[in-house]
């Protein structure tokens, strides 16, 4: 099958699909909510019946739906039976969904409420979305995330958390025990782990609870290792976490432990940097991508960075058995991720004191946390032996006068499918959340 559509003919159809949703939007919408409410079959006029009356289907159809963003296809979806069919046979077979790296923005108050607004690129269709809600989203405590998919806001006396997908449903649950003002906050399977974080003088700074969203309770657990006492806040550590642990590295001597929630225990010490002799890492994180530990790692030092490579960090008996280089990021990128527009051109000098790191399946996205006016999306192949994929992600959320970001910026990383957004545009009122695309 051939993907390409070329001519004024493909514009003709391209602009038929575009009016034929827009124009169907919002009976559509309609009609979901009808079905959700009655839990009935497909209403009265669906146009299933007219397949055959389609202008385009097939294989034109799935070739101008590859080219369509997503939020626009979950719409599209209830047109007919044959687009649906069309809609998932060209996410699967001609362009595949991708993650989404999601932006939120929180504003820099003196005093709560803080206001955060919220934007997602979807890497797919190469466009940047603006998540939009009627009732602004306002915290009351600083906006925080350890890993890729938990947001989080933590007081005295609630810990309030995010999981899914765009981050729509909150959780408020009572704080744990021991108070934190810097702790790691990861979810592990049905398990919220707060760990660290605790000033020294009244608590201990290693101690570690676990909150169950099942049972909704909290339980003690074994302390941190000691080895991270005098780093054991998230601002020193780098956390990644699949289904079944938590793994913790501090960024700046690569030593790493675990934690298995069955247990409540720790285990596994070892150093990232125990075969880097040749590379002379000074800055590490850690993240999963395709269910593989990865280490992102700059090298030299600070102000003169060499490069910033990629290992699949390979674990054998809660041992480190090898780091395979799987990508090194191009020069090019690299500079711009410094964040000097000059060092671009032949002049003037920047620096990389660190890199932060957020993922989801294959795709790693990384920035530079002092200035992220440039965003670097790395896709690893699923084997991990292809050639890493690079690719440069302009940051929408930079303001356009003075190249500076107008608050805290907290990234995450989801995949997000057409279900998600149809329940979305659904959540509580179909008009309490809408999604706009930024040109």
């Amino acid at each position: 099958m051939d993907n390409s559509i070329g001519g004024n003919s493909s514009w003709l159809l391209m602009s038929y699909f575009l009016y034929k949703v827009k124009e169907e939007e919002d009976l559509l919408k309609r009609r979901i909510q009808s079905k959700m409410d009655k839990q009935a079959a497909a209403p009265e006029g669906d146009s299933g019946s007219n397949t055959n009356n389609s202008i385009v289907h097939g294989d034109i159809l799935e070739a101008i739906l590859s080219q369509v963003p997503l939020i626009d296809l979950a719409s599209a979806c209830y047109v007919s039976r044959s687009w649906n069919r069309a809609v998932f046979s060209s996410l699967r077979r001609v362009n595949k969904i991708k993650p989404w790296l999601l932006l939120h923005t929180q504003s820099q108050r003196t005093m709560a409420p803080y206001l955060t607004t919220a934007h997602a690129y979807d890497a797919r269709s190469h466009v940047w979305i603006e998540i939009k809600n009627n009732q602004p989203s306002s915290f009351d405590f600083l906006l925080r995330s350890s890993h890729s998919t938990l947001l989080y806001t933590l007081s005295p006396s609630k810990l309030s958390f995010s999981f899914d997908p765009l981050h729509l449903a909150w959780h408020h649950v009572d704080a744990p025990r021991v108070w934190r003002t810097d702790p790691v906050v990861a979810l592990v399977g049905d398990k919220v782990v707060v760990a660290g974080g605790a000033c020294d003088f009244e608590d201990d700074p290693l101690a570690v609870e676990m909150y169950s969203v099942d049972t909704r309770t909290w339980e003690i657990c074994q302390s941190m290792p000691a080895v991270l006492k005098d780093s054991a806040a998230s601002t020193w550590l780098s956390v990644a976490v699949n289904s079944r642990q938590l793994y913790v590295t501090e960024k700046y001597s690569g030593v790493t432990v675990s934690f298995d929630p069955s247990t409540k225990g720790w285990s596994g010490q070892f150093h990232l940097r125990q075969f880097d002799h040749d590379e002379k890492v000074f800055y590490s994180a850690i993240t999963f991508a395709n269910d593989r530990l990865i280490a992102v790692g700059l090298t030299r030092e600070a102000e003169d960075v060499k490069s910033l490579k990629i290992w699949q960090v390979n674990i054998k008996g809660g041992s480190l058995e090898e780091l395979k280089e799987i990508g090194e990021m191009p020069k090019a990128l690299l500079e711009k991720l410094k964040g000097n527009k000059e060092i671009c051109s032949g002049s003037g000098s920047a620096s990389l004191t660190s890199v932060g790191v957020t993922s989801m399946g294959d795709s790693v996205y990384l920035h530079n946390p002092s200035n992220s006016e440039d965003l670097v999306l790395c896709e690893i192949g699923e084997c991990g032996d292809d050639e890493c994929k690079w690719s440069e992600i302009k940051n929408v959320v930079v303001d356009e006068e003075d190249a500076k970001i107008k608050g805290r910026l907290i990234l995450t990383c989801s995949s997000v499918g057409i279900g998600d957004l149809q329940r979305a545009l659904l959540h509580e009122n179909p008009r309490s959340v809408y999604f706009k695309q930024i040109q």
